[in-house]
Parts: C-alpha cells; structure tokens; sequence
C-alpha cells in the first residue's frame, strides 16, 4: 500500500503598504505570498518565511516591528475580496 504524503504549506510575515506605514503585519501561506510579489512586485516588504505552522507566523507577526500587543494580525489567507452587485 502507497503512504499518501502531504504537502505542508509555509507561512510567511510580511508588511504590507496597502494599510500605510501603521498598518499591522500580515500572514500568509508561501503559495499567496508569491502570488503577491508577482503582481506587484516591491510593495509588500518580506519580513520572515519559512514558518512552519499558522500559529508561529501570528506570533512573529505580533512580536515584529509594526506588531501589536493585541493580537491585531492580519490572515491574507482568510480575506475574501469584496464583490458589490451589477459590476
């Protein structure tokens, strides 16, 4: 019988300009990560990759220059676009 392997998807933090220079540190897995650099390359600034699990890039996102105490982290992973209607 075959092992099925899994793939495991790498976290990444990153400062992004779309909230300006206050906004929080994002997270996101390595795939949408590169998605964003070749869309548009230069404007997120990469602040660590590599991250093994969900869990640890939120706290090196908290505890990163541009982190809060509060927990506010922003999971690029988990924002839907906005659609509106008859567009």
């Amino acid at each position: 019988m075959r092992k099925m392997r899994t793939q495991l998807a790498g976290w990444v933090v990153y400062k992004s300009d779309l909230a300006g220079p206050a906004g929080p540190n994002a997270v996101c897995e390595e795939s949408e990560w590169d998605a964003l650099i070749l869309a548009e390359p230069g404007r997120h600034d990469l602040i660590r990759a590599g991250i093994a699990s969900e869990a640890e890039a939120e706290r090196v996102a908290r505890d990163s220059p541009g982190g809060t105490t509060e927990g506010r982290v922003v999971l690029r992973a988990h924002v839907e676009p906005v659609r509106t209607l008859g567009r």
